[in-house]
């Protein structure tokens, strides 16, 4: 009858026990990744804090001993190098970037580079950065090597520049490559443009991405160079920040009683970066060699001239490692990267 019919029984939700749900693999797995990225960059910079322990604690007691004042115009001009990269990568790239977290993430990026070398740290992080801006990946990568580029040149204008204007470069013979090194060295970097131009040529799914990318950096390139805001921070950042470095230097030298002039400082580190600059070793140890024997052959002593670029290193990179590191930690964290 319809007034005794049985109502069907409603299921019931299940709880949390055996008959729930399983969460989502990927869900479980995400916050171990997640967490491993994130104290990964504190991980490398406490084991190369350990590894270096000899030379921090020289770069300490020398610096203990120093001009504060100086070394506090040194760490003010060193502020200033993550200020200009900032202005250089906005420059590289027609879209607008939030000034604060762009400045954070090349802060973070400097911790970046002491893992890998010629740089591939910091592009890495701009990369993840502007990929998380919705930049799109061939115009995210073009800004990049327009960003290369353009430092590259405005820091070979800036050397001429000092060349021309100090006869001190008579005395830097010994970091110009021996001529039997020419040959060779040429011969590899024609056969490497030849196997290039050979893959492109040949290999049609690699010519694709390359020609578009390609197309849109020489979009991006025309893009900026039509605004004059963009060419200002690009190319007034780009000579500022190896300036601002050279300026940091002097100003650990002068802290330490280098008794260089301070253009002969900033074309010792000019003239040294672009002579060994492009090996690829982390930290720059090969410009570092090469900067002790560029002021002692401007006059410096030895223990002095080590000194001061074991200051300088000290002020610029491994001071701001472990608050690098951290930044970068929290930007992972945050999602900014």
């Amino acid at each position: 009858m319809h007034g005794t019919q049985a109502l069907a029984p409603v299921p019931e939700a299940p709880g949390p026990g055996p008959g729930a749900p399983a969460r989502p693999t990927s869900l479980l797995s995400a916050r171990p990744v997640r967490l491993a990225l994130c104290l990964a960059p504190v991980l490398l910079a406490g084991i190369w804090a350990v590894s270096n322990r000899p030379l921090l604690y020289e770069g300490v007691r020398r610096l203990a001993t120093a001009d504060p004042r100086w070394l506090l115009a040194g760490a003010g001009l060193t502020c200033l190098t993550w200020v200009a990269a900032s202005c250089v990568r906005q420059g590289a790239l027609p879209d607008r970037l939030p000034p604060g977290l762009l400045l954070a993430s090349q802060f973070a990026a400097g911790a970046a580079n002491h893992a890998l070398p010629g740089g591939l740290g910091a592009h890495a992080v701009t990369l993840r950065f502007l990929r998380a801006r919705g930049v799109p990946l061939d115009r995210a990568t073009a800004s990049i090597g327009l960003y290369s580029l353009v430092r590259s040149v405005a820091k070979t204008l800036v050397l001429l520049v000092f060349l021309a204007a100090s006869p001190a470069w008579r005395r830097l013979g010994g970091l110009v490559p021996d001529g039997r090194l020419l040959v060779p060295v040429a011969a590899v970097a024609g056969g490497l443009l030849a196997s290039v131009g050979v893959l492109l040529t040949v290999v049609r799914p690699l010519r694709r991405p390359v020609t578009g990318l390609a197309r849109a950096a020489l979009t991006d390139a025309r893009l900026v160079h039509s605004r004059p805001c963009r060419v200002f921070a690009l190319w007034g950042g780009a000579v500022a920040m190896p300036l601002l470095h050279a300026g940091a230097l002097a100003c650990v030298g002068a802290s330490l009683g280098l008794g260089l002039p301070w253009e002969q400082v900033a074309l010792a580190y000019l003239a040294a970066g672009t002579a060994v600059g492009a090996l690829p070793a982390p930290g720059g140890l090969a410009v570092d060699a090469a900067l002790v024997w560029t002021l002692v052959t401007f006059g410096s002593t030895p223990t002095v001239a080590t000194a001061t670029v074991i200051g300088h290193r000290l002020l610029t990179d491994w001071l701001p490692l472990l608050p690098g590191a951290l930044v970068l930690s929290a930007l992972i964290r945050a999602k900014v990267l």
